[in-house]
């Protein structure tokens, strides 16, 4: 009895490093919107086996009916939905670094979970008809079944449609990353030519962290909807094409489809390098130490925002 009483007493310390790194704390609005990209990312790697065997002709047709009507949308809804995500990051960014005094409600936490939510509610309700008008018997033809021959008539205009949706999404997400940067980039310089600075190592690590998103970006996205926009007007219809053709632009949006799957593992990219309290966890953590008061100051900062900073000081 006493045995039992003294074990209660103990007091157990638990670690938590590591659910410090994957559930940070939401201390900005850049925090939430990464963990949502995490989120996205996740769900994406997890569609990601189902299509290998699907593409690879592996199991019987019922795979490959289930990866058209509810695998392949999940995987395409993720990805837009990290585009998006992925753009407000950037815009974000502009906001801490170019008007770094600024009070927009676009910094406050609460809005960035609201936009984050708005995303994730209005991309999935519209990829639900994708799923709803995916309701024709399968039509296996030598041995292969297409995705758009389970589609009705107003499934395939429903597709046709939200591919431009789609397309419109990215270019859009893309303009306003270079309107972003081209800003942040000038504000760089101007921090630079104000301190003086001539440090190159310095000055090519704050570059490095201020294009990796809109690299990551490029790399991963633009090479699938250059391709895709053709490849879904022979698809549905509604442009004539022959079988070779059809071929090429089938193995051109498949190699830029993997390529854009690469995203999944670049975007960690983006926390290691631009979010500083996750890096200082991640190292804590990996090497099993306490983590100390003085690296979570300012967690709202990125590291670019930090190196910005000190280059005003060292001019003062």
């Amino acid at each position: 009895m006493n045995t039992s009483l003294s074990n209660t007493s103990i007091k157990c310390d638990r670690d938590t490093s590591v659910t410090a790194v994957v559930f940070p704390c939401l201390t900005s609005t850049f925090v939430v919107f990464l963990k949502n990209v995490v989120v996205a990312d996740f769900l994406m790697t997890l569609t990601i086996p189902l299509r290998v065997l699907s593409d690879a002709g592996v199991g019987s047709w019922r795979l490959r009916a289930f990866h058209c009507r509810y695998s392949a949308v999940l995987f395409y809804i993720t990805m837009y939905i990290s585009i998006l995500l992925l753009g407000l990051i950037s815009l974000d960014r502009y906001l801490k670094i170019v008007k770094p005094f600024g009070k927009s409600a676009l910094q406050r936490v609460r809005v960035g979970q609201v936009l984050s939510a708005v995303i994730w509610v209005v991309m999935l309700s519209l990829a639900l008809p994708n799923v709803i008008l995916s309701d024709q018997p399968a039509r296996v033809t030598r041995g292969r079944l297409k995705c758009t021959s389970m589609k009705s008539i107003a499934g395939l205009l429903w597709h046709e449609g939200f591919n431009y949706f789609c397309q419109v999404v990215f270019w859009g997400t893309l303009a306003l990353m270079v309107v972003c940067y081209t800003f942040i980039s000038k504000k760089v310089y101007e921090s630079y030519k104000a301190s003086k600075s001539k440090s190159q190592a310095t000055s090519r690590r704050t570059k490095a962290k201020v294009f990796v998103v809109v690299g990551v970006f490029f790399i991963c996205f633009a090479p699938f909807h250059f391709a895709r926009v053709p490849y879904t007007l022979t698809q549905t219809g509604s442009m004539a094409s022959h079988c070779r053709a059809q071929n090429a632009l089938y193995i051109a949006k498949e190699t830029t489809l993997w390529l854009s799957a690469t995203n999944v593992c670049l975007d960690p990219l983006i926390y290691v390098f631009l979010c500083r309290v996750f890096r200082k966890k991640l190292t804590a953590a990996l090497c099993h130490k306490p983590l100390h008061k003085a690296t979570m100051e300012s967690p709202t900062l990125t590291s670019t925002q930090l190196e910005m900073s000190h280059i005003a000081q060292s001019n003062d």
